[in-house]
């Protein structure tokens, strides 16, 4: 009678055997043959769903294969544990930030414990230990030590809903990306971090990396590279404006200046009896998001200054008008407009009566005009009117033009980037204090780093609030004179704490300083990151510069963080909408109507969200299945880096192919036991060799995937169907037990990084006297791998009517393998009445044969 596979008895056996064998703890002093794997850490502002699960599935299984493969693994684990998420999941339940971090922090660790998942815990972190952010503190004190960071007032994006203000990227869609509230401008003095002082070397360090090209170039749409050049404008009051275009070809066909609102210059250009209406305008502007003012739908707007430049190359006149199209945050907050070749322009001009100057045409077409125009006209083609550069082929004319500029000494060549300095004020309580006091004798003073950390004072929490609402905090004394001071009361970007958490890991409890300089320059960069692609630009790219600026410090001998990325796919679950009670548990969705009030529901797919009610509870799925049928699961669904649809079906797929495994090994373990001896590859028959072939074909592709391509889904289904070629085998009246034997152990060892705690029960049964993950990783025969015969199909117009058995010479000969086709009788019958037009023999994969 077969022994029946509970998962539960032997998940909880083997629950604390991995952390007491020390096989995840790194040694760090002698890194040796070391791989550094690292998920993105949490945030713990809410409890971990199968969602989640898949990075930490991934993860776990890439390190239990590197222990096996002998590498000494470090895989450590954080919690990004400061800012709005956990600060707003704890307002909303009515409790202290750090009570409900803490909770979660607990929570997971119970998860990762369910399903499986170990980590180097010695090293574990949290962002709002103040042993963790007094070295975050320190950062910011280097950075400003160096002149990377400074304060100033500026117009910034404040969310009216989380009460604090946002960096651009933190804005997406023209919402607050953590609440989704419309961000309104307010002029603030907030600090920034010079992350544009590096930004061609970040985009130059994107080419080396081993990262989805995808996420290379959101990082490179972000930074935002332009070329170009500047042009100098005169204005008859004796001012100049600077503009910064992409086009300075286009220049003989400016025909006004636009400025920003906010310029520098709109008080002096604008005219006494324009003033009011400039005024009123800017007021106006001031209250719209520049997600707002940069809308190409937005409807055209602006005010005339009253004053004119002049076209340093035509000597037109230019009237000067401000519009909200045009940010300070690009180029120099000044633009000529040049309405033929440019929308916006030719909309604006369009709106308020401007001229129009078509100065490119459009190779090989009739001359343009002007008024005849319902849109801009592309800027591609060759110039017209356009002085000494009439004629010139449009992609040949920005050399020119540049040249002609600096000749005339009125522009030359520049560079431009969309990238803005980091915004890291914050004015909630749940962050790092900024260590800055302001003193009315000596002016602005760091805290010096013998006093760090400024602790975030323990006080009730009354819901969203800042340090600045807390009386007393901002008393304190002058570092330097010793009288009277005031804190800072911003608290720093919660993406402050992860841009160098990496480096902390090596050195965790190292008091004495934020990281180990020489650990650090031993372990890093990072050599496998996972995470998602929601982090491309906010996460990655501060963390990349903060990394490069350690490195320009002297601290680092590397200057990128991660040297290869993976970014999984989400997990989407079937989400179902109410029309009066909006979104709905599945519980509450039976027969495709609410329970709560009959309407019919609305059913779509989306990652899973607790806001769409469409989560699963990995301890429903464990208490049912159990983990390994989880994470089984979890790999098998579909390629790692893709979306996928979580379905009852599909675990229970991974549960019965257990199942079967389970079966098959239990009754082959006398087998095992005996150790019958070595496989003798010349003593095999054809099934045989067939069997030992697959066998370590797969030890081959599993391989592959987990240290290349990390295509872990096609690596189960290998594992599933070498599981059903040994069951086959063995079912036939006389196996070799040897064979038995090795199949069967390798396919125990081949799967415990992806289901540890069957592989750990099967292991030990077998005979095993410590952990699975001791045992050396399978190597590949070559011998087994060579092959006598090779099956190749014959195609014939396009159908497939034969399969022919070859030599292994054969099959890498085409004469060959048309002889054989040719002579094969069922391939003959198909051609039989009919003319062979073209065969086609393609060496180790086919033949094509075209008849009429």
């Amino acid at each position: 009678m077969s022994e029946v596979y509970e998962p539960r008895v032997i998940e909880e056996r083997w629950r604390n055997v991995w952390r007491a064998s020390g096989a995840f703890s790194a040694d760090v002093e002698r890194p040796g043959k070391k791989f550094y794997y690292l998920n993105m850490f949490p945030y713990p502002s809410g409890y971990l769903h199968v969602g989640h699960g898949r990075n930490y599935v991934i993860g776990d299984s890439v390190s239990r294969f590197h222990i096996m493969r002998g590498y000494n693994v470090l895989n450590p684990m954080g919690w990004d544990a400061f800012g709005l998420p956990a600060e707003n999941a704890a307002i909303e339940r009515g409790m202290h930030p750090r009570e409900w971090t803490m909770k979660n922090i607990s929570h997971a660790k119970e998860q990762f414990r369910a399903w499986g998942i170990e980590y180097d815990w010695d090293r574990e972190v949290a962002t709002c230990e103040p042993d963790y952010y007094r070295w975050t503190q320190w950062l910011f004190l280097r950075l400003y030590q160096h002149g990377l960071a400074y304060k100033k007032r500026a117009s910034v994006n404040y969310c009216p809903d989380c009460e604090t203000v946002l960096a651009n990227e933190q804005v997406v869609g023209g919402v607050c990306e953590r609440c989704g509230a419309a961000p309104v401008p307010r002029n603030l003095d907030q600090w920034f971090f010079r992350i544009t002082d590096y930004a061609d070397r970040l985009l130059e360090g994107l080419a080396d990396l081993r990262w989805p090209e995808h996420v290379k170039k959101m990082q490179e749409n972000w930074i935002g590279r332009s070329e170009g050049a500047e042009i100098t404008f005169e204005v008859g009051s004796g001012h100049e404006i600077v503009v910064f275009t992409t086009r300075p070809d286009t220049i003989w066909g400016a025909t006004f200046m636009v400025l920003a609102p906010e310029h520098p210059l709109v008080d002096e250009l604008t005219t006494p009896d324009r003033r009011e209406e400039v005024e009123s305008y800017r007021a106006a502007a001031a209250r719209a998001s520049e997600i707002e003012r940069a809308a190409t739908d937005r409807e055209k707007t602006g005010v005339f200054t009253g004053s004119y430049a002049r076209n340093p190359v035509s000597g037109a006149e230019m009237p000067v008008w401000i519009a909200d199209y045009v940010l300070t945050t690009y180029g120099t907050g000044a633009i000529m407009a040049v309405p033929a070749h440019d929308q916006r322009d030719f909309e604006f001009a369009r709106a308020f009566g401007l001229p129009v100057r078509v100065v490119i045409r459009p190779e090989g077409e009739p001359e343009i005009s002007a008024d005849d125009l319902t849109e801009a006209v592309p800027a591609l083609g060759v110039m017209v009117d356009s002085g000494p550069l009439t004629g010139t082929p449009a992609h040949m004319a920005m050399g020119h033009t540049i040249a002609h500029l600096e000749e005339k000494g009125v522009g030359r060549a520049a560079v431009a980037y969309r990238l803005r300095d980091w915004l890291i004020s914050r004015q909630r309580y749940w962050g790092a204090p900024i260590p800055i006091v302001y003193c009315d004798r000596c002016g602005t003073v760091p805290v010096p780093e013998e006093d760090l950390p400024v602790l975030l004072p323990d006080v009730a929490y009354i819901g969203k609030m800042g340090l600045a609402d807390i009386p007393g905090y901002a008393d304190t004394d002058c570092p330097s004179c010793g009288g009277s001071a005031r804190r800072d009361t911003d608290t720093m970007d919660t993406f402050v704490d992860s841009s160098w958490y990496f480096l902390r890991f090596v050195s965790a409890r190292d008091g004495s300083q934020a990281f180990d300089p020489d650990r650090a320059n031993a372990w890093l960069p990072v050599d496998l990151y996972v995470g998602g692609v929601e982090h491309a630009i906010l996460h990655l790219l501060y963390a990349r510069f903060v990394t490069k600026a350690l490195h320009d410090l002297g601290y680092l001998a590397f200057e990128e963080p991660f040297e290869r990325l993976f970014s999984q796919g989400m997990v989407c679950h079937t989400a179902y909408r109410c029309p009066q009670h909006g979104w709905v548990y599945p519980k509450e969705a039976e027969g495709g109507r609410c329970s709560q009030c009959g309407a019919e529901l609305e059913t779509a797919y989306f990652s899973m969200s607790k806001s769409k009610r469409n989560v699963i509870d990995p301890s429903e799925i464990i208490d049912r299945y159990g983990a390994d049928t989880e994470r089984l699961y979890t790999l098998f669904m579909g390629p790692p880096d893709r979306d996928i649809e979580w379905t009852e079906e599909g675990i229970r797929g991974a549960w019965r192919f257990l199942n079967r495994l389970w079966q098959l090994v239990v009754a082959q373990l006398p087998c095992v036991r005996s150790a019958p001896g070595p496989v003798v590859q010349a003593e095999l028959d054809t099934e045989g060799r067939a069997l030992r072939h697959k066998l370590h074909a797969t030890i081959r592709k599993l391989t592959e995937e987990f240290e290349g391509r990390l295509g872990l889904n096609t690596a189960v289904a290998a594992l599933m169907e070498l599981t059903s070629e040994i069951s086959e085998y063995c079912a036939r009246p006389e196996p070799d037990l040897r064979l038995v034997a090795e199949a069967t152990r390798n396919l125990v060892l081949l799967i415990a990084p992806v289901t540890p705690f069957l592989a750990e029960e099967l292991w030990h049964r077998m005979g095993g006297s410590e952990t699975v993950l001791r045992c050396p990783w399978p190597g590949v025969d070559p011998e087994a791998l060579e092959v006598s015969e090779i099956e190749l199909p014959v195609q014939i117009n396009g159908k497939l009517r034969a399969r022919l058995r070859v030599s292994a010479s054969a099959a890498s000969d085409p004469a060959a393998l048309e002889r054989a086709a040719l002579d094969d009788a069922n391939v003959r019958g198909h051609l039989e009445g009919k003319s062979v037009v073209k065969l086609i023999a393609v060496p180790g994969k086919m033949i094509s044969i075209v008849v009429k």
